[in-house]
């Protein structure tokens, strides 16, 4: 069989999209750690926050700890680069660990690109699902309401049901 005619044979679903958490994540000023030969360093604290669940994801709600740190990079290209690895608890306890790696290209307009993937390390129990699927982020500013930013997270599959 040609290239063409397995292509023609298999189709991809395309990809769907579930709403898993919206947080607010109080942020630091941003600390300038100088350049690197990959660009310009800085470093913003995580000071805390909330998160809440999204449509039909019951307990998923709670806390941002103190503590995380995302650590940035602006390329020579003018693209940041973001790298945070903080933690959630729930409101029953359960910490979540986040590792969220962001692209940000201001230059797109009239809204910027700023997706992300984002790594869920989550103890056994009622959320260990997240453990084994792909989560991308979406991530805004909420200045000048509050010296945070409003990261959403969504699960990616191919089946619109989360389990």
């Amino acid at each position: 069989m040609t290239y063409t005619e397995i292509l023609a044979k298999h189709s991809l679903p395309p990809p769907s999209t579930q709403l898993i958490w919206t947080a607010i994540v109080d942020v630091a000023d941003r600390q300038d750690l100088g350049p690197s030969p990959a660009g310009h360093r800085y470093i913003v604290p995580i000071l805390g926050g909330r998160f809440y669940g999204g449509p039909d994801i019951e307990g998923l709600n709670g806390m941002i700890l103190a503590g995380g740190a995302d650590r940035q990079l602006l390329r020579p290209d003018g693209i940041k680069e973001l790298d945070a690895l903080y933690e959630m608890k729930t409101d029953s306890g359960i910490v979540i660990v986040v590792h969220n790696k962001v692209i940000v290209d201001d230059t797109r307009k009239p809204d910027r690109y700023a997706m992300s993937t984002i790594r869920a390390t989550v103890p056994d129990g009622s959320f260990a699902w997240l453990n084994r699927r792909l989560l991308i982020g979406t991530l805004q500013s909420a200045r000048p309401d509050r010296q945070a930013v409003i990261i959403g997270a969504w699960v990616a599959d191919v089946d619109t049901a989360v389990s």
